[in-house]
């Protein structure tokens, strides 16, 4: 619908122009009101006797409140009286209020007392919360929960970026946990949702509009059968709510990060012989990793370095230059990228330490704006450096990798960077690229993400961050990245710290957490619980052929293992397949009396190998089973070698005929189960030993990726 803006740009100019930090209720109301979202009947009393005359007027019974600019909470000063049914009652709240409110806070301007229909709750109508945010990374997020006195208490609420679209808000309004509370229960009507989704995109769109509003409750809405009201309005306001950060366009982060992963040139400034530098190190791993452009080093007091010509600046190189790798201290970098910028460097690769990490933000601060200034870019400060496999690039300190594979990962910590590497090599996963991205002053996810999605080199992208520079933007590009590539996140820092200091009710509520959780979902991000997830997800996700339907069946040898295993299904959200009755008949064939055909398959232990290989067969075979999950219990009638080799047999066999299908496996029994496991990771097979979650929550990595990039059944 069409927003009156111009009602809502005067009030937000008088406020800010009083140099006020929040709207009184009856603009709150004017707001509202410019954005279609619906408010109860309402005045602005100044006396007692006007309080008696407009309730009589809108009807009893009535709610007063005080309106002040001082007192934002005002239950808190006693500032609300609810159920005034009469006119003397009406001016004795009135009163009342005005002395509550100047006994809180006795220099408090207050401005009335406002008059407002008091709408019944209970039965068909339920109280919800609707309120805007601006969250510190991603910006004007809208949020949907339960209201009243609930919200604090169940805190069952959901976040989206504004703008949101109607199918967005409709998610919102079915995605928090008592969303059954607003289909109706025990004999109640369901609430207008469509009315509810009509607040929520108003509110999105106002907030979008007028980033100056920091923050927006709408609690309680009331919701019922025949539409939704928003009882109480209250809205922040920051004058510096509008300012963006900066951001490229695609095709200039694509221009710089072609150069910067693909470079023809390096030149390492700090470049030394002496062992144990850092600059011997990164000169060490770009000359044996067999990096194939031109070394540069760059050192004022040797001619030599490595058996390399050595130069006293970048300046002095007589080529053009891609990337510099900065070893030298933080103090020297500032001057030694003004010279990066005269040579037309695209990267700036910052090692060292000593910025915003130990509490100088100024230094950091000016090494942007040298960079900004020459159209640098720059990855760190405080990083490891980076690995570019399909180049043979190891632009790091930091032991060398040469195993290449399909997988991006990054990382903003420097031991998790090494515990990706090392798991890369003991897993024989393989990888793209490693990056360290640390500070973030400049590179980050996003550019990243970009440069990855345009990859042909790299199919999965998996990231841990501790938190996000730009997070709107990096949905933004998340969004669009997985569609096409499964994008994996490990989002340090999950625990809930406290409520950060806040005005409102939504901006109280809006945990770090919560937010990036419900974000990162709408973007379509794979998040990963740990560390071990997310690189257990990059590994196994695509060695999984994408499903073709929702259907899980599970064949275990083991009934134990079968509980675990449909218990994992559930919390990863798919789908046990309901057995049919002629494919149960089916299995009966190959099971034994006392197995059970249901799902989980049930071949019980002590199966010699053909049941395994026929039940399996069957799964495969039957188009209305979609993802198998295997679930062995070592056995000396068939070893676990044994059923690795027939599992890896019979999977190959159907994918020669065509129908290929995810198949995972845990495998319970002695250490032999360990090679069994890799021996059937190794051919497509995600197995692990001694586990019936990871195998699960692999398959439910997979799942998610599917669904979200409408790949599911394709």
């Amino acid at each position: 619908m069409a927003h009156d803006r111009e009602v809502v740009q005067e009030i937000l100019d008088k406020a800010l122009a009083d140099g006020r930090t929040s709207l009184s209720a009856p603009e709150a109301k004017l707001v509202a009101d410019a954005y279609g979202i619906p408010t109860p009947g309402e005045a602005l009393a100044t006396s007692g006797d006007e309080a008696a005359t407009f309730s009589s007027e809108i009807g009893f019974p009535v709610v007063l409140k005080i309106v002040s600019p001082d007192i934002l909470h005002k239950t808190d000063a006693g500032g609300v009286v609810v159920g005034v049914d009469s006119e003397d009652a009406a001016r004795e709240a009135y009163d009342r209020i005005l002395a509550n409110a100047k006994a809180y806070q006795a220099d408090a301007d207050i401005t009335g007392v406002q008059v407002q229909k008091m709408l019944v709750t209970g039965g068909d109508v339920q109280e919800v919360i609707v309120g805007a945010v601006t969250d510190p990374a991603f910006g004007k997020v809208v949020a949907f929960g339960l209201g009243g006195v609930l919200v604090e208490v169940l805190k069952d609420i959901t976040f989206r970026l504004a703008p949101t679209t109607h199918d967005e808000a409709m998610s919102m309004v079915n995605g928090i946990g008592a969303a059954e509370i607003l289909n109706g229960v025990r004999g109640a009507q369901a609430v207008d949702k469509e009315a509810l989704t009509g607040i929520i995109t108003g509110l999105s769109d106002l907030v979008n509009d007028f980033p100056q509003f920091s923050e927006v409750d709408l609690n309680p809405v009331l919701a019922g059968p025949d539409g939704a009201t928003a009882v109480d309005v209250r809205i922040i306001v920051d004058r510096e709510g509008g300012q963006e950060p900066v951001r490229f366009t695609q095709d200039e982060i694509l221009a710089s990060m072609n150069r910067i992963m693909k470079p023809k040139a390096i030149a390492v400034i700090g470049a030394s012989n002496e062992d144990g530098k850092i600059g011997n190190s990164v000169m060490k791993n770009l000359i044996n990793g067999g990096y194939r452009g031109s070394i540069f080093p760059i050192n004022p007091k040797s001619d030599t370095v490595l058996d390399l010509p050595a130069y006293k600046s970048i300046t002095d190189v007589p080529d053009d230059v891609d990337v510099a790798v900065f070893a030298v201290p933080a103090k020297f970098v500032a001057g030694a990228l003004e010279q990066c910028g005269e040579k037309g460097v695209a990267g700036a690769i910052l090692i060292p330490s000593g910025f915003a990490e130990t509490g100088d933000q100024e230094l950091q601060d000016e090494v942007v704006a040298v960079a900004r200034k020459h159209g640098v870019r720059i990855l760190g400060p405080n990083i490891y450096g980076y690995y570019y496999t399909p180049e043979n690039l190891c632009a790091t300190f930091c032991t060398p990798y040469d195993v290449k594979g399909s997988v991006a990962l990054s990382s903003q910590s420097g031991g998790i960077g090494m515990a990706i590497l090392g798991f890369s090599r003991s897993s024989k996963m393989g990888v793209s690229s490693i990056v360290g991205v640390g500070n973030k002053a400049d590179i980050d996810e996003d550019d990243l993400l970009t440069f990855f999605e345009s990859d042909d080199n790299t199919q999965l992208i998996a990231m841990h961050l501790e938190d996000l520079k730009d997070g709107r933007s990096f949905a933004e590009v998340a969004s669009r990245v997985s569609q096409k590539k499964p994008v994996i996140v490990l989002k340090a820092g999950r625990t809930d710290m406290g409520a950060r200091a806040a005005s409102s009710h939504t901006g109280a509520l809006a945990g770090n957490d919560k937010v990036y959780d419900d974000i990162l979902k709408q973007s379509g991000v794979i998040r990963a619980p740990g560390l071990g997830h997310l690189l257990e997800f990059a590994r196994g996700v695509p060695k999984l052929p994408t499903p073709k339907g929702e259907n899980v069946l599970i064949i275990t040898g083991a009934g134990g293992s079968g509980v675990l295993l449909s218990d994992a299904v559930v919390d990863n959200g798919m789908t046990l397949m309901d057995m049919p009755e002629d494919l149960a008949a089916k299995f009966d064939e190959y099971i034994p009396p006392f197995g059970a055909s249901g799902n989980p398959v049930d071949i019980t232990g002590g199966e010699p190998p053909s049941t395994y290989r026929n039940t399996i067969a069957l799964g495969l075979e039957d188009d209305r089973i979609h993802s198998l999950i295997l679930g062995y219990w070592h056995t000396i009638v068939t070893p676990p070698m044994v059923f690795a080799k027939l599992v890896a047999e019979v999977v190959e066999e159907y994918r020669a005929k065509g129908i290929e299908k995810p198949v995972v496996a845990s495998l319970s029994g002695d250490v032999e189960v360990e090679e069994a496991s890799t021996y059937l990771y190794e051919r497509g097979v995600v197995a692990y030993p001694y586990n019936t979650e990871l195998p699960v929550d692999v398959l439910g990595a997979k799942y998610r990726w599917a669904r979200n990039a409408g790949t599911l059944g394709n």
